[in-house]
């Protein structure tokens, strides 16, 4: 019996797609568990030296040492902390100097050539000079971070701003909408796949600068973690570390995924 309101093509469509769907997440774990299994194989047979690669094992068993030693948890709050704390800003502050520089055409072209030297500097090389500015601490990692994606939002979002149809704002002038109107009713609206795109930009940019900052100066982090491994030659440490950051960046980008989802729905 065909559902009501479906017909037969579009029930068979959906099912199609539903299948495809399916076999996609499935193909994606077996991938992954085969990468894993491969690994764990090839450190044991010693194909591969597991000191220098460690093993999904090791990694495993240092996991479970720094839980039971209960400083793991500690390790991983700090570094989301920071990430999401510089994620935030870096978004904000970043969408309002924006909108600022669309709304002044002047200031705008004044700054471009400064917004592209800063957006090709290495932001690691002013990493000393934060520290010297914002002190020692969780301070500087998150002034890192805010530096390494404040400038990539100001350039992406003011370039969907300037990208929304001329033709669309020339009717609005003509019936009289202010530019505060022409901002709120058509700017922002046609400019959200834009923010959406910066948010995930922003995911990734904000875990490497507070990586690089932990790098640089944290005494505990994720980041921390990595470095101190390193320097005791204790790679599973870091393997871990890497494993753990891997996967708290991955839901932050599923968190922004959802939000895209919602949104979309909506507009």
């Amino acid at each position: 019996m065909i559902e009501k309101g479906y017909s037969k093509e579009h029930l068979e469509y959906l099912k199609k797609n539903r299948n495809t769907s399916i076999l996609l997440v499935v193909t994606r774990w077996l991938v992954l568990i085969s990468l894993i299994l491969l690994w764990e194989v090839a450190a044991t047979y010693k194909w591969i030296d597991p000191f220098l690669t460690s093993s999904p094992s090791r990694i495993v068993k240092t996991f479970i040492t720094f839980c039971n030693e209960n400083i793991l948890l500690r390790h991983i709050l700090v570094t989301c902390y920071e990430s999401i704390i510089g994620f935030t800003l870096g978004t904000i502050l970043g969408t309002f100097i924006a909108t600022i520089l669309w709304w002044s055409d002047f200031a705008s072209k004044v700054l471009d050539p400064y917004l592209v030297v800063l957006n090709a500097l290495p932001k690691v090389a002013l990493g000393p000079i934060i520290i010297f500015w914002a002190g020692n601490g969780i301070t500087s990692i998150i002034v890192i971070a805010l530096l390494i994606s404040i400038i990539v939002t100001i350039i992406s979002v003011l370039a969907g701003f300037k990208e929304v149809d001329k033709d669309k704002i020339r009717l609005l002038k003509t019936f009289g909408a202010t530019k505060f109107q022409i901002l709120r009713y058509l700017i922002f609206p046609a400019s959200i796949p834009t923010f959406i795109s910066a948010l995930k930009i922003n995911v990734g940019l904000s875990w490497v600068g507070v990586i690089m900052g932990e790098f640089l100066v944290a005494k505990e982090g994720l980041g921390f973690l990595i470095v101190y491994g390193g320097q005791i030659a204790q790679l599973d440490m870091v393997m871990m570390s890497i494993i753990i950051l891997s996967l708290l960046a991955f839901l932050m980008y599923m968190g922004v995924s959802i939000l895209e989802s919602k949104i979309s729905r909506k507009y």
